[in-house]
């Protein structure tokens, strides 16, 4: 009898009876090695597998796969930004944006690429982290030199900020402002974005003049919230041919508040971007991100006072400590800033975000190429056989 053979009977016995043995010895003890014992369970189930072998395979069942597409009744309005000669401005291309009817990129809904506008100020930035110091001190003393560059490096857009304008900060008057702002459309043809200083006094006094010297540019003006006069902002974008951003702080009940404010007081469907805030991966990236699906979810459904698309404010990203900290342990800050960023746009852009404010050229690139590589995968139709496979 083979040890396996013996083993096995072994493990099926509950007592052992010796026949024809005899045994002097004062006391017999017998024992069992754990090894033997787990050898001898190993063995049975061997035995039946070699018979279960002997059987015929059976054949597997085909099953198809098909791609969950879904349809949605609503859909996200096209917002065009930046006007052409023939539409009355002076910009050499247009951005569009929006006009998804669907959520997802292979359920074939998706018109307009997300796009990346690099952020531009109307006075230096000492305060910024080295990183960028490195890449934009050079340009800073000019915005529209600062604006050239940005386009260089590969800006769909770029967003002006109107900073210096803060009485806080150096209360530059508003004629001023005006003046670097076509500084700036002189200096570059993309579409432009154009922000204040946030400040609630200031503001909107601040767009009814930028709007009026950028008459028919189109360009987005950022932004309306709930804490200034917006009435005061549309009346101005309305009349002078602009778009008009609606920013809340990570609240969707303000969103669809202030998105029917704007609405109610004349603003066309097609002239709104929505900004639920951008926070920092490390200090509630996961909000912006749950808050961005909720939006472009909601529209798609139909809620059309959400059925905008989204900006985000990626270059946030800069605030976090682990982006800029000269701390050794967490790696060579000139690389971990930029990775910052990039991850911050890819979430958003992985949720719904429709532009990204950026600041770092790398990341930018990086954003670039992965937007170009979705796209282009998703145009043709082929690259998605692999999933019903």
């Amino acid at each position: 009898m083979k040890l396996e053979d013996l083993l096995t009977k072994l493990v099926e016995v509950d007592s052992l009876e010796l026949e024809n043995v005899e045994v002097d010895v004062e006391e017999l003890i017998m024992s069992v090695k754990q090894s033997m014992v787990m050898l001898a369970r190993a063995a049975a189930p061997q035995v039946q597998r070699v018979e279960q072998r002997a059987e015929a395979p059976a054949k597997p069942e085909e099953v198809s796969f098909e791609l969950p597409v879904d349809t949605y009744p609503g859909r996200i309005e096209e917002v065009t930004i930046g006007a052409t000669r023939a539409e009355g401005g002076t910009r050499g291309y247009q951005v569009k944006i929006g006009g998804q009817r669907t959520l997802y990129l292979f359920e074939g809904g998706w018109v307009n690429k997300p796009v990346v506008s690099f952020d531009v100020f109307d006075m230096p930035q000492p305060q910024f982290p080295k990183a960028l110091r490195e890449v934009w001190s050079e340009y800073w003393d000019s915005p529209g030199e600062w604006a050239k560059e940005a386009v260089k490096r590969g800006a769909d857009l770029v967003t002006l900020h109107l900073v210096s304008t803060d009485p806080k900060v150096k209360d530059t008057p508003v004629s001023e402002a005006a003046k670097t702002v076509e500084e700036v459309l002189q200096a570059v043809d993309v579409p432009l974005v154009i922000g204040g200083s946030g400040n609630p006094e200031k503001d909107p006094v601040l767009f009814e003049k930028v709007a009026e010297v950028a008459e028919n540019e189109r360009c987005l003006l950022a932004s309306a919230n709930l804490d200034l006069d917006h009435e005061r902002i549309v009346r101005a974008a309305v009349k002078h041919n602009h778009n008009v951003l609606s920013w809340v702080s990570l609240d969707i009940n303000d969103q669809k508040t202030l998105n029917r404010l704007l609405l109610k007081e004349g603003l066309p469907r097609d002239r709104m971007v929505q900004d639920p805030t951008t926070a920092a991966l490390g200090y509630g990236l996961e909000y912006t991100y749950t808050m961005i699906e909720r939006l472009k979810i909601s529209g798609l459904k139909g809620e059309s006072e959400l059925a905008f698309p989204v900006s985000c404010g990626v270059t946030n990203a800069w605030a976090a400590r682990e982006a800029w900290m000269n701390v050794q342990e967490w790696g060579p800050r000139e690389y971990r800033g930029p990775l910052w960023e990039t991850v911050n746009a890819l979430a958003v852009m992985l949720a719904g975000a429709d532009i990204m404010m950026m600041l770092h050229p790398a990341a930018v690139q990086a954003v670039r190429e992965l937007i170009d590589s979705l796209f282009s995968d998703a145009e043709d139709a082929s690259t998605l056989e692999w999933l019903k496979v």
